[in-house]
C-alpha cells in the first residue's frame, strides 16, 4: 500500500499523501507525533504500575463530535518525524521501564509504522499495543501480522445513522466488526504475566454516549457475534464529557451519561459474559486528556 493514492482507512480518499496532499485524516506525507511518554490512565494491565510508553499520532480518519484530542487529530499538531526518528522515539521509550509500548491513532500511518517495527521489533522486550478507533481495514490491518502484540482498538456505533452523525463515517459499524474479527485472528486469546500485565490478545473499548443506550446493546451483541467473549476483555468507559462537543451538537450530546444509562449497558455486557473493566463516574472530566507538547 503506498500513500500516494491512499487507501489506508476504510475512506479509501484517494488523495496523493507523498507529494503533500493532504487526506481525509488531515495528514500529508510527514508522520506527525504529538506526544511520546508513559501514560497511567490506560486499562489497568495496560498501564500498570510503571505505565504504557504511549505515543500519540497526529490526524485521524474520523471527525467525531466530541473527540477528546481535536487539537491533534484535526489540527495535525505535533513533531513531523522520520522512520529512522521515529524508531529511536520509541525505542527510548522502551528504556524508561513502561510495560509495553502503546502507538494511539496510527492507522494512516500503518505502512510506515509497519515498517519501524519490522526494525525494531527484535530488540523489544515489552508488547506493542495498536491502540485505534476501530475504523480499519483489514488489509491494512494485515501489514501488522507478527508486530503488534495488543490490539486496542473503540467498537463505537453500530447504527449508521449515529455513526455517521457523530463520526462522519456511515460504514463504520461493517468495517469495525471486520477489524476485531482480523485483529483477533492476529493474537488470539488474552494472556497476562505473573504480574497482572496484559502480554498478548484484544481489548475492546466502548465509550456509553449519552442518550445512546440502544446502539451501546447493540454494539456489545455485535462483539459477541464476532469474537468470543470469553478470550478477549471489554473496556466499558463512562468518561464522554460534553466540554469537546460543539454547542450546535445534538442535545444528548451536551450532557454527561447518566448512572442508570451506564448501569443499563453494563447489565447487558454481563448478560453477555463479557469481562473486562469498568468506569467509576468520576471518570467524565476533562483530566484524563494529555497535554500535546512533543
Amino acid at each position: 500500500m503506498h500513500v500516494s493514492a491512499c487507501v489506508l482507512c476504510p475512506h479509501q480518499c484517494g488523495a496523493d499523501r507523498e507529494n503533500g496532499e493532504i487526506g481525509l485524516c488531515h495528514v500529508g506525507d510527514k508522520i506527525r507525533i504529538a506526544r511520546a511518554a508513559p501514560h497511567h490512565f490506560e486499562e489497568p494491565p495496560i498501564s500498570g504500575t510503571k505505565g504504557s510508553g504511549t505515543v500519540f499520532f497526529a490526524g485521524c480518519s474520523l471527525s467525531c463530535l466530541f473527540c477528546q484530542n481535536q487539537k491533534i487529530s484535526r489540527e495535525a499538531v505535533g513533531r513531523a518525524v522520520d522512520e529512522e526518528e521515529l524508531a529511536e522515539i520509541l525505542l527510548a521509550l522502551a528504556d524508561t521501564g513502561v510495560h509495553n509500548l502503546n502507538l494511539v491513532t496510527a492507522t494512516h500511518y500503518t505502512d510506515r509504522v509497519a515498517r519501524v517495527l519490522t526494525r525494531i521489533k527484535p530488540r523489544l522486550k515489552i508488547p506493542v499495543v495498536w491502540n485505534s478507533s476501530g475504523y480499519e481495514r483489514p488489509e491494512t490491518l494485515r501489514l501488522l501480522q507478527g508486530l503488534v502484540d495488543i490490539y486496542l482498538p473503540d467498537f463505537k456505533y453500530v447504527s449508521p445513522t449515529l455513526s455517521a452523525a457523530y463520526s462522519g463515517a456511515p460504514d463504520y459499524c461493517r468495517y469495525a466488526t471486520a477489524a476485531i474479527a482480523e485483529m483477533y485472528r492476529q493474537v488470539g486469546p488474552v494472556s497476562f504475566d505473573e504480574n497482572g500485565i496484559l502480554q498478548r490478545g484484544l481489548v475492546i473499548r466502548h465509550l456509553v454516549l449519552p442518550g445512546c443506550r440502544e446502539n451501546a446493546a447493540a454494539v456489545l451483541k455485535t462483539i459477541s457475534d464476532t469474537v468470543p467473549t470469553a478470550h478477549i476483555r471489554l473496556s466499558l468507559l463512562r468518561q464522554y464529557t460534553p466540554d469537546f462537543a460543539p454547542r450546535s451538537a445534538p442535545k444528548n450530546l451536551l450532557r454527561r451519561v447518566t448512572t442508570y444509562e451506564y448501569e443499563q449497558v453494563l447489565k447487558k455486557a454481563l448478560l453477555l459474559d463479557f469481562d473486562g473493566f469498568k468506569q467509576k463516574k468520576g471518570s467524565a472530566t476533562v483530566g484524563y486528556t494529555p497535554d500535546f507538547d512533543i
